[in-house]
């Protein structure tokens, strides 16, 4: 009776484990991520008066309201996403500098739901002025 009791134990023991390690939060293929996560960000490509690409430029954008701002700097590619919603709902003011050259200043507006503010436009050419 006495290992009859034992083999019954290491069962449950282990129906235990199982169960437990079903509770944790790691990844599962079922659970669903949450899209409200990630922030909606503005693609912004910031141009020479000839086209070429500008890695390396300052690309700021300050809110019309508020007066807060968000700064990123291009990549290789010539372009950031580093502005994103969190200045958001009202209009901001996108412009860019690299060296002594600086763009013209561009409106972009928001359109919110429950979940996001998606910039309007969603992307932006900015071309440096010599």
């Amino acid at each position: 009776m006495g290992k009859r009791i034992r083999t019954y134990g290491w069962w449950g023991l282990l129906a235990s484990a199982l169960v437990v390690t079903g509770c944790d939060e790691a990844p599962s293929a079922n659970r669903q991520e949450d899209s409200c996560a990630e922030p909606m960000s503005l693609r912004v490509q910031v141009v020479s008066s000839d086209g070429a690409r500008i890695q390396g430029a300052t690309v700021t954008a300050t809110n019309l309201e508020s007066n807060v701002s968000i700064t990123g700097v291009t990549d290789d590619r010539g372009i950031t996403t580093a502005i994103n919603e969190h200045l958001a709902p009202s209009p901001i003011r996108v412009m860019a500098t690299a060296g002594s050259h600086v763009t013209a200043a561009q409106r972009v507006e928001w359109t919110c739901d429950a979940c996001h503010c998606t910039p309007v436009p969603a992307e932006l050419t900015l071309e440096l002025q010599d």
